[in-house]
């Protein structure tokens, strides 16, 4: 009816929101006869991207239901809305639907939701009915974003997949998908790329994990080929059948590098209980599934070359860096990205202290084993490796001195090393000009350390 918003907003007393994920959504009339009204308080976790049906009877949300957590499962709340504008309780819907909500639209009836969840390496669309919960899958492939439904039913989104940039697509009720745009075919119309192929092997505890191949085009048949192994961050997020502006797949394998990566125990879209695995357990299952999956690549394909491998990571990925330089030298040469050093250094300079005390089990002083044992620079006396170390001055979820903390124990261990330092980057590099010299030092260092 156009008489108010609902927004959500992070507002704790003091230094509490460094430490809390309690994310809550307010209620405001827009003339401004009000104050907003909290109508989440009920719940201390994350609540978030509220929207009105389009008949003003609902009002949809999503939520997570454990404080201090930022991975946990996004689900769906509905609020009845009556004609006085007073709210009925939270009621959720597709309870027992094992996937996190991305986004969501209504649609013209107001009777279901049009939503994004990652599912297993991809970005999907689904329908959930408000009713009864049912989710029936809409757009099974590639990776779908920003999604909208049109007042006779249509949804129009963007996709990408890891051989294409994002366009815009639409898909009519009953009708075929259609592709709207082809912004970068000039661009791209010679560049070879090949799909990413994905794989399942039996990783850590003996549960299917699932990864991501990427072979280099226009190679000869039975050419040795260097292995390019991509770890992601989060660590709770996942590689996807994406077109990816950073860590971008295509970027090694056009350079002739068999390029892997492997969703390990921790990422997302296989369910809330294989995410949930990585918490209290940084540098165990996860490490077991990065090797199991790079030993079942050499296992398969007789191009990979074991000799000369490179692993690189950002964030986690570039924390599983500095790991596997202390517990294997099965690698040529390592590349970290704002990747962490110490734990406990971490948790006093970070500016997320849920993070750490969700993942290592509370605050470091109550739980000081485990900040230690999976702390990287434990074990450098171990380590061989060369490393390009990478790390952003205005990083404040993994301070500089993470990075700088790295590339001092690798010079003083006399271990060729190479930091690259951005002062005016955070926790990404986003300039155009600071992603080019990015790409130039990472693809130096490999080549330096992978030539035949």
């Amino acid at each position: 009816d156009g008489l108010e918003m609902t927004y959500a907003a992070k507002i704790l007393a003091g230094s509490e929101a460094a430490w809390s994920t309690d994310v809550d959504l307010f209620r405001v009339p827009l003339d401004g006869s009000k104050q907003p009204v909290k109508i989440t308080s009920g719940n201390r976790a994350w609540d978030t991207a509220p929207a009105y049906s389009p008949d003003g009877r609902w009002l949809a949300s999503t939520a997570m239901d454990r404080p201090g957590f930022e991975a946990d499962r996004l689900h769906i709340v509905i609020r009845s809305r009556a004609g006085d504008g007073s709210l009925g309780p939270p009621r959720d819907v597709a309870a027992d639907w094992d996937r996190s909500i991305a986004s969501m639209a209504w649609t013209p009836d107001s009777r279901s939701l049009v939503v994004i969840a990652q599912d297993t390496g991809r970005l999907k669309i689904f329908s959930v009915s408000v009713p009864d919960g049912r989710v029936t899958p809409l757009v099974a492939e590639h990776h779908n974003t920003s999604v909208q439904v049109t007042g006779d039913g249509t949804i129009i989104f963007m996709q990408d997949s890891a051989t294409a940039p994002a366009d815009i697509y639409f898909l009519r009720p009953g009708k075929e998908l259609v592709r709207l745009t082809s912004m970068n075919a000039e661009l791209l119309k010679d560049v070879q790329m090949n799909p990413a192929e994905d794989f399942w092997f039996t990783g850590a505890h003996g549960d299917k994990v699932h990864g991501w191949l990427v072979r280099p085009a226009g190679v000869a048949a039975g050419e040795m080929l260097p292995v390019a192994f991509m770890i992601h961050g989060g660590p709770q997020g996942a590689w996807a059948d994406q077109f990816h502006y950073r860590w971008n797949p295509q970027i090694y394998a056009g350079a002739g590098y068999l390029t892997l990566a492997i969703n390990f125990h921790g990422s997302t879209g296989y369910g809330q209980s294989f995410t949930d695995a990585i918490s209290g357990d940084w540098g165990g299952a996860p490490y077991k599934d990065l090797m199991k999956g790079l030993d079942h690549l050499l296992a398969h394909e007789k191009t990979a070359d074991g000799e000369r491998m490179c692993a690189l990571g950002a964030s986690y990925g570039g924390y599983m860096v500095n790991w596997i330089a202390g517990h294997t030298d099965r690698f040529k040469c390592l590349i970290n990205h704002d990747g962490l050093f110490d734990l406990r250094s971490m948790y006093t300079s970070t500016e997320e202290l849920w993070f750490p005390e969700w993942e290592m089990g509370g605050p470091m002083w109550e739980n000081p084993e485990m900040y230690d044992r999976f702390s990287p620079s434990r074990f450098v006396e171990k380590w061989k490796t060369p490393m390009l170390v990478i790390h952003g001055g205005r990083d404040y979820r993994v301070p500089e001195s993470e990075g700088f903390s790295t590339f001092t124990a690798l010079r003083r261990r006399g271990i060729p090393a190479r930091l690259l330092y951005y002062p005016d980057e955070n926790h990404w590099v986003l300039r155009p000009k600071g992603a080019l010299m990015w790409h130039s030092e990472v693809l130096g260092w490999m080549n330096r350390w992978l030539a035949d």
